[in-house]
């Protein structure tokens, strides 16, 4: 299973968000300097992060974006849930994780297993979590 650019680039900017923000409104462009994401790139994220209620933005001078609620009620599956159609191990899977190749199909226990092993550990860690790392190592 490979996560996309998508969902490691959301991940990326909202520890930046969460860490360098520090309950203030963050600049887009701040986050896309520190991370070395186009910012065209992270405003796309950004409205889809956004619409899944991780964070709001606010307007004016010194705007920018801040988090929806507290980093520790803020999922990783939220957010790649928020970017991503979907977090399905394979192709024949529908973002419900059932297969859609037929009733038939002799694999799709392993990868139904396997989302939603992939899904139990992504929806264990949260946005606290990712910036306490964070902060350790930097």
């Amino acid at each position: 299973m490979r996560i996309s650019t998508k969902a490691q680039y959301a991940v990326r900017a909202m520890i930046s968000l969460s860490l360098y923000g520090e309950g203030r409104p963050l600049a887009l462009h701040d986050i896309a300097g520190r991370e070395g994401i186009s910012l065209a790139y992270l405003e796309q994220l950004f409205v889809k992060l956004r619409r899944g209620r991780i964070v709001r933005s606010v307007r004016g001078p010194g705007g920018g974006y801040v988090l929806a609620r507290p980093a520790e009620e803020i999922r990783v599956d939220e957010i790649i849930d928020s970017v991503e159609e979907s977090l399905v191990p394979v192709s024949c899977m529908d973002a419900e994780g059932r297969c859609v190749c037929t009733d038939n199909c002799l694999s799709q226990g392993i990868w139904q297993g396997l989302g939603a092993r992939v899904r139990q550990f992504l929806s264990s860690i949260t946005l606290a979590d990712l910036v306490r790392d964070a902060r350790k190592c930097g």
